[in-house]
């Protein structure tokens, strides 16, 4: 499944539009992996832990969104959109991503 952020893929004729895709994950905060990164927070640099958090929801939503797709017969995605929120006064990290599903040639 090709997925790209682009309204249209050079070289690549659309020859039908499915339409809207979305996949959405929400992932909750560990307490041990909260106080590495409050640690990180005061000494400085990046938080490894909550890196992983964030590749691992955007997989889980990815994954979510080209599976809608290919059920409906699609073999590409347009127009990705991807957002981040933190929800539950910021103790939970949702993902969500939005696209055409369409068949290319």
């Amino acid at each position: 499944m090709l997925v790209v952020t682009t309204p249209n893929i050079e070289g690549k004729r659309v020859t039908r539009y499915i339409g809207l895709v979305t996949g959405e994950t929400i992932l909750g905060a560990n307490i041990v992996r909260d106080f590495m990164a409050s640690i990180t927070d005061i000494i400085g640099g990046r938080s490894a832990a909550y890196e992983e958090s964030l590749k691992e929801a955007k997989r889980i939503a990815m994954d979510e969104m080209m599976n809608e797709a290919a059920a409906q017969g699609a073999n590409a995605i347009l127009s990705v959109d991807i957002d981040f929120e933190t929800v539950g006064q910021g103790s939970m990290l949702m993902v969500s991503l939005s696209g055409t599903a369409v068949v290319i040639e």
